[in-house]
């Protein structure tokens, strides 16, 4: 008798369990072609973290380094070069040969987190994930909430996390939105800053402080806004306009170089040579609101409506809400909806029609 087995056979003459995973490659050419981690995460609607791991993967699955890194610049190796050409050709083969089976892909929601850095959104979209594992959700970071509510009403976003009301913002008669949380906010420090060994920092002790807050664009009119009643509060003033950092290793970067605190929120990334700080006496506090199109009924944004009201309980997001707290500090117009109970405040999806 043979002993010949058919399922041992390796039809492609490599080591069997040394396979590449497709969204390795995927998220490989991504980053391949926009030579920026930052960019290429954005392109994929994923966390650069994820993005990073999953390169560090492919790397150990290759053994050999595919990019050099450096804090400035993203270049790739020869031997990144070359699987760039085979990458490329795998992952579109793949892509039409799912779409030859299972034909067109069903749309994912996709849902803007504003910040990367800023972790209340991605642990609303995780708890989703984990809820609805059969929901194809794609999250992504536009920096800034004024923008992202541009792109929602025009159908490029299908829900959108962050502070969606601020003094002067033009109606939005096509979104609706509810409360999620509000969060204090925290001072990122150069681990070295005076400030750094404090517990806690009393809001008065700003008072002449340098701290680095404004945006130096109009996609964050919210935050922005934000910031320039919290240093009237303060009596903090800005750092002079200046490019952004973007992603975590260029904040690290830029906060131990600049030796500026950073005006940040508690629930944050830890950024490398930065330490995190609460602000107290008052606390003050960031409204997150989840916003949609007032047309829209999915699946994807029910079951992040329904992780989001799960957060709000568990972990009190929302205690207090419609109470005077005098140790508490929130801006205008958030402390006067708030204050009056003009704010709908997040509970689970409305059930859907039949």
């Amino acid at each position: 008798m043979s002993d010949y087995h058919p399922q041992c056979v390796n039809t492609t003459g490599g080591p069997i369990g040394n396979e590449l995973e497709i969204r390795s490659l995927r998220y490989f050419v991504a980053a391949a072609e926009e030579l920026n981690f930052t960019r290429a995460a954005a392109r994929l609607y994923v966390a650069q973290q994820a993005l990073s791991r999953e390169i560090q993967r492919l790397e150990a699955r290759l053994g050999t380094k595919l990019f050099l890194r450096t804090t400035r610049r993203v270049t790739l190796t020869p031997d990144g070069e070359r699987l760039l050409v085979r990458a490329r050709d795998l992952v579109a083969r793949h892509d039409a040969v799912w779409a030859e089976v299972h034909g067109p892909v069903a749309q994912p929601t996709v849902v803007d987190l504003m910040s990367e850095g800023r972790l209340t959104g991605t642990r609303i979209l995780d708890t989703a994930r984990e809820r609805h594992p059969t929901i194809e959700f794609r999250g992504r970071y536009s920096g800034g909430t004024g923008a992202a509510l541009d792109r929602l009403a025009t159908g490029r976003l299908d829900v959108v996390l962050g502070r969606v009301g601020w003094l002067d913002a033009p109606p939005m008669p096509t979104i609706d939105h509810v409360l999620v949380r509000l969060e204090p906010l925290a001072l990122l420090l150069p681990a070295g800053h005076p400030l750094a060994q404090q517990d806690a920092i009393p809001v008065r002790s700003l008072d002449g402080l340098e701290i680095d807050g404004l945006p130096p664009h109009t996609r964050a009119p919210e935050w922005g806004d934000l910031v320039t009643q919290f240093f009237a509060l303060s009596g903090a003033h800005s750092t002079p306009p200046h490019l952004p950092a973007i992603g975590l290793e260029e904040q690290g970067y830029h906060l131990v170089r600049q030796g500026v605190p950073m005006l940040a929120s508690l629930d944050t990334v830890e950024v490398p040579g930065g330490v995190i700080r609460p602000l107290v006496d008052p606390v003050p506090l960031y409204a997150w609101s989840m916003a949609w199109r007032r047309d829209a009924d999915s699946d994807g944004l029910s079951a992040l409506r329904d992780a989001a009201a799960e957060l709000a309980t568990t972990e009190g997001w929302l205690a207090g809400v419609g109470e005077r707290h005098d140790g508490t500090w929130l801006p205008e117009p958030d402390a006067s909806r708030i204050g009056t109970g003009e704010v709908e405040l997040v509970t689970g999806s409305r059930p859907r029609p039949t």
